[in-house]
């Protein structure tokens, strides 16, 4: 009779899903904007790694990272995957959310569309740039961000105020969603932009006229940009399952930096929305604006600078003590042999 049962359940394959593992999954819900930063928790649930852990993901996109926070907040989503700014003006309204890892690292540009780029060849400085616009087509230039306390708002204001140190009257500064700001882009509606990974590669693709003035690091040295961060009450009851998530993120960073090819089909089944295909997300993952990295800590410097930016223009009303704002733990784990 032992024998047969045993057969019994290797022909229904109740052997290889243990009772115990069934009784550990974990539902998670994830909130994500759609940007190459964002590739990590794509990688690892196309790779099965998140089922691995015992989590069973729901995923719902948000078009920028301070509209997501109110989705925290309500308590509808368990895991943020966006920018880094929003948590520091969520932490200072009390609510409880935790970066448990970076996903990558100086993704904002900043790129001009065709009526602009000219000015750019040709000025003397790029503040010279947009002065020259103005006083040629009448208008400041208008360029699209997303909202105020995102990472592009803040980071673009950096670059222009302080890099490239623009007039203000020079540039009008337009707030939008993602997909709406590289709509708007390639529509000439606005005359730039900043944008992230893959919206760069699918819109110099698209019109090779679209320049790339300024990287990353230009305009924000160090820049932090998409994390995973954790809602306090999740964490606290699911200690396990933030381990478990961390691993699988770990595993999935390692796996755009070694073989991208691998890593496309996933990130392309989240991002493309039937309007691109895996080569351009390929090209876009081995872009020089997307850097990879996966220890939280790596980013908290470049935090505190941008917190202390923030302040400055009035985004944030102090700054987040970063003790809070970041737990390292899960990622140590992850990494224990």
């Amino acid at each position: 009779m032992r024998n047969l049962f045993k057969a019994f359940a290797l022909i229904t394959g109740l052997v290889a899903l243990p009772v115990s593992v069934a009784a550990q999954t974990v539902p998670v819900r994830i909130g994500v904007i759609p940007v190459i930063g964002a590739a990590p928790v794509f990688v690892a649930n196309g790779e099965g790694w998140l089922k691995e852990a015992g989590l069973a993901p729901a995923f719902t996109t948000f078009e920028s990272g301070p509209n997501m926070i109110q989705a925290l907040a309500s308590g509808t989503i368990d895991v943020y995957v966006a920018g880094i700014a929003p948590l520091a003006v969520a932490r200072t309204k009390g609510i409880d959310v935790r970066v448990v890892a970076a996903t990558a690292i100086e993704e904002m540009v900043f790129v001009a569309a065709p009526k602009l780029a000219p000015y750019f060849a040709s000025a003397p400085s790029k503040a010279e740039a947009f002065k020259q616009f103005k006083a040629k087509e009448g208008r400041p230039a208008r360029l699209a961000t997303q909202p105020p306390g995102s990472v592009p708002n803040t980071t673009l204001q950096h670059w222009l105020w302080q890099v490239a140190k623009a007039d203000k009257a020079d540039v009008e500064i337009v707030a939008m969603g993602i997909d709406a700001t590289q709509q708007a882009l390639l529509a000439g509606a606005v005359d730039g932009a900043s944008i992230r990974e893959p919206a760069l590669t699918i819109v110099q693709g698209r019109n090779p006229k679209i320049a790339l003035i300024a990287t990353g690091g230009e305009m924000f040295p160090d820049q932090p940009g998409t994390v995973v961060a954790v809602y306090g009450k999740f964490a606290d009851a699911n200690p396990k399952a933030v381990e478990g998530l961390v691993s699988a993120l770990v595993k999935a960073t390692d796996l755009l930096k070694t073989d991208p090819a691998r890593a496309a089909p996933p990130v392309e089944a989240a991002l493309g929305k039937g309007i691109t295909d895996v080569a351009t997300i390929q090209k876009a993952l081995s872009s020089p604006a997307a850097k990879f990295v996966a220890d939280p800590r790596t980013i908290i410097e470049a935090t505190k600078k941008m917190q202390a930016y923030q302040v400055s223009i009035g985004t944030l009303d102090k700054e987040a003590p970063t003790d809070g704002l970041f737990d390292a733990k899960p990622f140590d784990a992850a990494k224990k042999p």
